[in-house]
């Protein structure tokens, strides 16, 4: 009896342990401008939105990170939920970008190219 019951507990274990690690998906983004050069210190902020259950095993997984670029235009988020993410990128000299992506691989490249700002528009010329 005892040993049935140590069989019964190792599987789930390892039951809940993979399927832990098969619902998060570890996110690299690349942040660039249109003429292919890194974007050093740019803000990005990244969202979890929806999907799978962002609670693993009673705590509470994050499910929004505020980091910046380093000089070769990346940043590397730890494993996420996986489903449906918003991502924001602010810079000095660039528009503001943001826009929502489904994540559902154990790990996921996005590449954002960040466009000049717009000249200023005004209604009483």
């Amino acid at each position: 009896m005892r040993n049935v019951f140590l069989l019964a507990v190792t599987l789930l274990a390892s039951a809940l342990a993979g399927s832990a690690s098969a619902q998060t998906t570890k996110l690299r983004i690349e942040v660039k401008n249109l003429s292919d050069n890194p974007v050093n210190r740019a803000s990005v902020l990244v969202r979890f939105v929806e999907g799978r259950s962002v609670v693993k095993l009673g705590k509470k997984i994050r499910t929004s990170w505020e980091l910046k670029t380093n000089q070769d235009g990346v940043a590397t988020i730890p494993p996420i939920p996986q489903g449906q993410i918003l991502v924001q990128v602010i810079a000095k000299n660039y528009q503001t970008f943001g826009e929502k992506f489904d994540v559902n691989e154990e790990e996921k490249t996005i590449e954002i190219k960040l466009k000049p700002p717009q000249s200023q528009y005004s209604a009483h010329q």
